[in-house]
């Protein structure tokens, strides 16, 4: 009986001076949030909004630095965070040129070299003119596209043979006619090009040029979704993101949407992920992030592990077919 108790007693000591339950995984140093891609376009907006709204509540002990590599239309930043195995200090936020760069280029890169973490959000494709553009609707500019020479109408997009490039060519199709595509660096460039009259077109997302919309600069002709916008709230005085037709409906066979999503580089164990997980699962309950959805018009869907995977593995092959139908792939 006597070394009973006496056994209970060591153990009951040893447990007081056990080494701490292992703690989840965290960053101990700053975290660089690379885009692969330029300033003010809706990737560099998204990762900016997060990197705000992280450190406004605090929700990583250390800081998020945004840092854009758009070279080589994003291959610059693709190609470091794959090159930075193993290591969890480093995430990238993607659009479609996580596809469309390596098959247009050639660059040794897929997306598979790096370790998926979550879809943030699906972002949309707006048929944009100036304000001040004779063409009311997506009907209108179609046809008058149709009765021009070839390459008179001039649209500006982000990047070459990337996603505004992908749906020149669909309103090319649609009208039978050819569109000078102009590339610039990014999203709000684009948007800048188009309110100075020098374009008469573009595709930006909803978030590149929302502030001009609202201002009076531009005009929605349809969106490229097969249904309607669900925001009904005012951007201007009278229309709201859900009174923009869609481009189907106005007789253009385009529709696309695009990835927001994270990814780390290749090695990321499965705590490390599941940390970053969870810092977006946090974002996702904020007010900021559902007005910052609602003002870019976002679809709102949200994905991670082997559903995230699938499904970037599936329009990774829808971009495939486009880009071959395009002419767009490298030889």
């Amino acid at each position: 009986m006597k070394l009973t108790k006496i056994a209970v007693a060591i153990g009951a000591a040893a447990a007081l001076f056990a080494a701490p339950a292992a703690q989840a995984w965290e960053p101990t140093k700053p975290v660089e949030f690379v885009v692969p891609a330029g300033t003010g376009g809706g990737a560099d907006q998204m990762a900016r909004f997060l990197q705000g709204v992280i450190a406004k509540h605090k929700l990583m002990a250390q800081p998020l630095v945004v840092v854009n590599k758009s070279g080589g239309a994003g291959a610059e930043g693709f190609l470091e965070v794959k090159g930075s195995a193993n290591n969890p200090h480093k995430i990238i936020i993607t659009l479609s040129n996580l596809y469309t760069t390596p098959l247009a280029t050639g660059v040794p890169f897929n997306w598979r070299d790096l370790t998926p973490v979550s879809m943030l959000a699906l972002d949309e494709f707006v048929l944009w003119v100036n304000a001040d553009s004779p063409y009311k609707t997506a009907k209108d500019y179609l046809a008058a596209i149709k009765a021009a020479p070839d390459n008179k109408f001039k649209m500006a997009g982000t990047g070459s043979k990337q996603e505004d490039h992908i749906i020149t060519v669909m309103l090319q199709k649609a009208a039978g006619k050819k569109i000078t595509y102009i590339p610039f660096k990014g999203g709000g460039d684009v948007a800048v090009q188009l309110v100075g009259k020098h374009v008469d077109s573009t595709v930006n997302n909803p978030i590149e040029a929302e502030a001009h919309w609202r201002g009076g600069k531009l005009r929605p002709l349809c969106v490229m979704d097969p249904k309607p916008l669900p925001y009904t709230a005012k951007v201007t005085d009278k229309l709201s993101w859900a009174d923009i037709p869609t481009c189907k409906s106005a007789g253009i066979d385009a529709e696309y949407v695009m990835l927001r999503g994270i990814f780390m580089p290749p090695g990321a164990a499965p705590d490390q992920v599941a940390y970053y997980v969870d810092l977006f699962k946090k974002v996702r309950e904020l007010p900021e992030w559902k007005e910052f959805m609602a003002k870019g018009a976002f679809n709102q869907s949200f994905m991670t592990g082997k559903e995230y995977t699938d499904w970037v593995a599936k329009n990774e092959a829808l971009h495939v077919g486009l880009m071959k139908d395009a002419g767009f792939i490298a030889k």
